[in-house]
């Protein structure tokens, strides 16, 4: 007879809540952390958000970023930015708009072109992108919007669906997920761009499904055990989904571990942030969003109704499952 493979044994009994001091402090440090290498470092914005050219190389053989400068600047096109991304043979050139509108930008890149491939014979340019600066102006300022309104929208959501400590707490975990990805980019100075918008608009989704998940079942058991030590109870909540949580976190986490080790680099920005943000999502869902209910002193009556008690709401926590008995 065959069993199912079972990541998370159905008695799970692990004490998360006994190292929620720890853990808080551990993810205070890290946002603050990521705010401070915002502030200092910033971001290397694509030209999605500052505006310009850039044009993408592939070379025969891997080639000094020195020489492909002086290649460039020769041109006179304006102060360019040269990096490498993903292998050594791939290479970014980044520049400002040259003046004369669409046909000024086609002039210059045909230029660039000429005199890389002139100078590095088996060069291949696989991509060339403009952005005026009116655009990119718009662009910044609507995804800077689109974050605000979703995280604000989202704690709005669970405020009115459960209590206002939950809406809290969700707008807490979301901002140390955000918060933390922007400090990741900022350390490595990945392309920022909007492919990283919606990146992170999809972490929020995910994490924000995790974190209610667990919500829903906190508010259940919270109506079943209504005696039961408030940190003992978020402990069975958070042990009763983790099966849940592993097995959607691990699903998604391998898939995106291959798409970084053997995707195309063109959307390895997208895929850094997305797999950071699992791991991030998870770890918010168990430790913070849950363990700052605490923090916020929600009740074992949060949940019941002002008019009466339910009758099978007196049910003392003494299931063989809550944790630390």
């Amino acid at each position: 007879m065959r069993f199912p493979l079972k990541l998370v044994p159905d008695d799970t009994n692990i004490p998360f809540l006994r190292y929620r001091n720890v853990a808080m402090a551990f993810s205070l440090l890290l946002i603050i952390g990521s705010l401070a290498l915002v502030a200092i470092k910033g971001f290397n914005l694509g030209i999605d958000f500052v505006g310009g050219q850039m044009l993408r190389v592939q070379f025969a053989q891997p080639v000094p970023i020195e020489q492909i400068r002086e290649k460039v600047d020769a041109l006179g096109l304006g102060e360019a930015t040269i990096q490498q991304f993903g292998s050594p043979r791939d290479v970014s050139i980044r520049m400002p708009l040259p003046p004369g509108g669409e046909e000024g930008a086609n002039r210059a890149a045909s230029q660039v072109r000429q005199a890389v491939s002139q100078a590095f014979p088996g060069a291949r340019f696989d991509a060339v992108e403009t952005v005026s600066g009116k655009v990119s102006e718009e662009l910044f300022r609507t995804g800077a919007w689109a974050l605000g309104l979703a995280m604000l929208g989202i704690s709005l959501y669970i405020w009115f669906r459960f209590e206002w400590q939950f809406g809290v707490g969700a707008l807490f975990a979301l901002f140390h997920d955000v918060a933390l990805t922007l400090g990741f980019f900022a350390l490595t100075q990945l392309e920022f761009d909007l492919n990283i918008v919606a990146a992170i608009l999809t972490i929020i989704g995910y994490s924000l499904n995790d974190t209610i998940v667990v919500y829903d079942r906190i508010r259940e058991n919270m109506r079943k055990y209504r005696k039961m030590d408030m940190a003992a109870l978020l402990d069975l909540s958070v042990n009763e989904t983790l099966s849940r949580t592993v097995v959607t976190s691990l699903s998604l986490g391998l898939t995106l571990g291959i798409l970084l080790a053997l995707g195309p680099d063109i959307i390895f920005g997208f895929t850094a942030a997305m797999f950071l943000g699992i791991v991030i999502g998870t770890f918010s869902s168990v430790y913070v969003s849950a363990a700052i209910l605490l923090w916020l002193r929600v009740s074992s009556d949060s949940f019941v109704p002002k008019s009466g008690t339910p009758a099978n709401a007196e049910r003392m926590g003494t299931a063989e499952r809550v944790p630390g008995k």
